[in-house]
């Protein structure tokens, strides 16, 4: 059996794929596009030894920061993970839904880049095909040279809608004021602990991969070593970015996976456990 944990950041999918796990005996399969890299824990809100609770965790910590890691890579390795545990339990977990969505379906890539002119595409339509590929793509939509080479470096997915592997997809949400303030004070909390020594770090040895230099709370603290921005500017930029992404977040899992959403309790987070696991139950039978 395959669980999907997945939802915005901010909404408890951590403990929530852990609780999971130790009651199917499962392991855990990371979703994030930035929790494969090592050094990058605070900023990514990286599941910790404790959180962990003896339950085995795999692809994260897999790469160093200053290596390229793509969806594609993601794509095999995640599919490697799922052969090897094919006899046990799995939770996946993560609010990257590229990765969950070309892992678990039929999602080929291009791997040669292409040299389209995309001539009958308007801009808006080339967005839309960038972002389906790549949610994250801050590419403007005016910027139609670089839209282009986005879509023929990373080509176009075919036959994406097929699920290969039968999942239960469980979304964790809240209401938008509860997620944005959630969103807000964790990126205080990231600060007192320790966050921005973490990215002075990385900063220090001149570390300006693509990660780093896309990561929200990594680009924004860059900016704010180089002179750019001050602290204060940076911190805000973190807490908007994260909230904006959050929304990109929920529009990705709406469009793209059948996802059961619940609302999580955050007085006594044992009541939205329990009503996962009963949906669990009843998708089994």
């Amino acid at each position: 059996m395959i669980i999907v944990v997945c939802g915005p950041t901010g909404v408890g999918k951590t403990k929530m794929s852990v609780e999971l796990a130790k009651k199917y005996d499962a392991v855990i399969l990371n979703a994030d596009s930035m929790q494969v890299y090592k050094e990058l824990n605070i900023g990514t809100a990286k599941v910790t030894e404790e959180e962990k609770q003896g339950v085995p965790h795999y692809l994260f910590d897999i790469k160093e920061p200053d290596e390229m890691y793509t969806v594609y890579d993601y794509q095999k390795d995640l599919r490697n993970k799922l052969e090897e545990f094919k006899d046990k339990n799995i939770v996946i977990v993560g609010g990257t839904g590229l990765y969950i969505k070309a892992a678990l379906y039929n999602y080929e890539f291009n791997i040669e880049e292409e040299n389209n002119t995309y001539d009958d595409l308007t801009n808006e339509e080339l967005y839309e095909r960038v972002h389906e590929i790549d949610p994250n793509s801050e590419t403007h939509i005016n910027n139609r040279k670089r839209l282009i080479r986005e879509l023929n470096r990373k080509g176009t997915p075919t036959n994406k809608d097929e699920l290969l592997y039968p999942a239960i997809f469980i979304g964790l949400t809240t209401d938008r004021d509860t997620l944005y303030e959630r969103i807000n004070k964790r990126v205080d909390i990231m600060v007192s602990d320790g966050l921005i020594d973490e990215v002075k770090s990385l900063y220090d040895r001149n570390i300006r991969s693509k990660a780093i230099m896309t990561g929200i709370g990594y680009k924004e603290l860059y900016d704010y070593f180089d002179g750019n921005i001050t602290l204060d500017e940076a911190l805000e930029l973190i807490k908007q970015r994260s909230r904006k992404y959050a929304k990109r977040q929920y529009t990705w899992f709406n469009n793209q996976m059948d996802v059961k959403w619940f609302d999580v309790d955050f007085n006594d987070f044992n009541n939205t456990i329990n009503e996962c696991i009963n949906y669990i139950e009843e998708k089994k039978q």
